[in-house]
């Protein structure tokens, strides 16, 4: 898998963490230069902030909705 073939921006989620846990999974499984391995790391450090910012704009989400049922209780 190579970064150029990989658009992170449109990864969900889900498909985010596959590509971790399928990155991890060749860094463990196979014989791969330390050079290699430390472009997959690179990657996978990408891809977790991308799933961490996507993680925080639902929360942020969730906050304004939660602000709004408040305010229209009231």
């Amino acid at each position: 898998m190579s970064k150029d073939k990989l658009n992170i921006e449109e990864l969900s989620l889900e498909e985010g963490f596959e590509k971790i846990e399928e990155i991890m999974n060749e860094m463990s499984d196979s014989d791969i230069s330390l050079e290699e391995s430390f472009e997959k790391y690179k990657l996978s450090m990408e891809i977790l902030k991308h799933c961490s910012d996507k993680i925080d704009t639902v929360e942020k989400q969730i906050q304004i909705l939660g602000v709004e049922d408040v305010l229209s209780d009231e």
